[in-house]
């Protein structure tokens, strides 16, 4: 069983999972972002030494994830695949067959150049953005300036966010979070092989860490 925050945010039921998924409860929906699959295989081709499982076990965690939740959609905030089709795309390719009867959504990201084709033919329907109840779902974090232009409340990725805690000396952690700000929530990076980025928070943004298989509110 996974153990998650439930977080009840615009009148709305987010359970904010160790994973790095949100499950919105009341719509059935398992929302992701930056997976970046056919990563490591990218690197592969250019000669550096990098683990081949890393995509295989991001595949796995997110079955995992639906066997457990049963959404009836995953929407995938952009950048689900790193870069042009690799060995990589095959597997995903039958990744995708075994949960067939789920709809399944990618939100284009900046990394996403693939042909969109490529992800229909894989039952796979890619938009820019999408409005669904509150919220507008995008890949890119809004600028100050696009702010007033988009009234529903964002929730995106892109920045593989971090919060930064320091404990006595010098001792140090960054831990991946989900970053809830006043107009927009910006999601941690689901993909192993990402990385992420400390970014700076307001003191009434709601942030929520993730230490291993625990979400921690802070």
């Amino acid at each position: 069983m996974t153990c998650g925050i439930e977080f009840f945010f615009k009148n709305q039921t987010l359970l904010l999972l160790p994973q790095k998924a949100i499950l919105w409860k009341e719509q059935k929906t398992l929302i992701l972002a930056d997976v970046h699959l056919g990563k490591t295989a990218h690197f592969r081709k250019a000669g550096i030494a990098v683990p081949p499982q890393l995509a295989a076990k991001d595949l796995e965690v997110l079955s995992g994830l639906i066997d457990e939740h049963q959404p009836e959609t995953v929407i995938f905030l952009g950048d689900l695949f790193h870069s042009d089709k690799n060995s990589d795309w095959h597997e995903f390719a039958l990744w995708r067959k075994k949960y067939a009867k789920r709809s399944m959504v990618l939100i284009k990201g900046n990394h996403d150049i693939i042909k969109e084709e490529n992800f229909l033919n894989l039952d796979i329907t890619v938009q820019e953005e999408m409005l669904m109840g509150p919220f507008r779902l995008a890949h890119h974090p809004l600028k100050s300036e696009e702010i007033e232009k988009h009234k529903a409340y964002t929730l995106c990725g892109h920045i593989h966010p971090g919060v930064h805690l320091r404990g006595k000396g010098r001792d140090s952690v960054t831990l991946s979070c989900f970053s809830f700000g006043a107009f927009q929530a910006i999601l941690p990076s689901f993909g192993k092989f990402t990385g992420r980025v400390a970014i700076q928070h307001q003191e009434t943004d709601r942030v929520f860490g993730i230490l291993n298989d625990k979400v921690i509110a802070f």
